[in-house]
């Protein structure tokens, strides 16, 4: 089903990216790799050669850069004629108090963990849409999409956008034989803990308090009883195979959503709705069904 098949992965020299990269070359897929570390992206090009996979085209790109996004784009579909999958996964990881963050804060990981998904979506969706032979999006979230914490609180909001912008996007593309999947991953063994150590000049000004790099060492920690990310990859494209809109890879979360469900279901008012509010939302299902099923939707679908 992808062999042959070209993908582009922002970020896909380190971490969960890489593993997502080595589950398509295993696949047979062609890939083109974002990345920003020249180190990251020479230790990722000698595993394609130790492994006698081709060798990825290689992009160095910042992924809030929107003109370097439609070049990188460009590139691709020059390199390889067309382009099949996207996976939007490069972000960062920053935590801190909510109450203090400064417009720094939000500019730079919205920027990143929203932003570099809408701009990989307006860059690529054109071409995966005209070559006519359908395709898939992966846009890499987090649990974090529905669990929230007291030191997440833009790093969620982020992940909680993205959530929202691909399930809607899945009813958009189904016309279009264009797969798209949201892909939450729980704890896995990369350096993402390391993000707050990264942070670009121009997003400076921080309402968080300084880094303490010992502490943030002791939080890396955790992430080294991670998932393997080759496995998180091998587990993103058993979904993309079967065309799932969710893709979660750990296990561990089952107590989680049944809270979810249960205070949502909680929360609902114990009365009667009136028949034209009802006449709405039926409606609202009803035009759900038939967009995942490939029909296009409009608003006099609505009413």
């Amino acid at each position: 089903m992808w062999t042959n098949k070209v993908a582009f992965i922002t970020g896909g020299v380190s971490g969960i990216g890489f593993g997502i990269a080595c589950a398509f070359a295993m696949a047979g897929m062609k890939l083109a790799l974002s990345y920003r570390n020249e180190e990251y992206r020479a230790t990722a090009a000698k595993w394609f050669e130790d492994n006698g996979y081709d060798a990825p085209l290689f992009i160095k790109l910042d992924v809030t850069d929107r003109e370097g996004f439609a070049r990188a784009a460009d590139a691709v579909e020059a390199h390889f004629g067309k382009v099949h999958v996207l996976v939007n996964n490069a972000g960062v990881s920053v935590f801190g108090p909510t109450d203090e963050a400064s417009y720094d804060d939000y500019d730079w990981i919205m920027g990143v963990n929203f932003g570099g998904v809408v701009n990989g979506q307006v860059s690529f969706i054109p071409k995966l849409k005209a070559h006519g032979e359908g395709g898939h999006i992966v846009n890499v979230a987090s649990m974090a999409a529905y669990l929230s914490g007291p030191q997440a609180g833009i790093y969620t909001a982020s992940k909680f956008a993205v959530r929202g912008l691909t399930e809607s996007l899945r009813f958009n593309l189904a016309p279009y034989n264009i797969g798209v999947s949201l892909m939450c991953p729980g704890l896995t063994n990369t350096n993402a803990w390391d993000s707050a150590l990264k942070r670009p000049e121009g997003f400076a000004e921080s309402g968080f308090a300084e880094v303490d790099a010992a502490e943030l060492e002791q939080f890396g920690t955790a992430f080294d009883l991670g998932m393997d990310p080759l496995e998180v990859g091998q587990k993103t494209l058993r979904g993309m195979t079967e065309n799932n809109g969710l893709i979660l890879t750990h296990p561990e979360f089952a107590e989680d959503f049944k809270e979810i469900y249960e205070a949502s279901v909680a929360a609902l008012p114990d009365e009667q709705a009136p028949e034209g509010r009802l006449e709405i939302e039926r409606l609202r299902r009803a035009a759900n069904k038939a967009g995942a099923e490939g029909k296009l939707i409009n608003l006099g679908d609505l009413t």
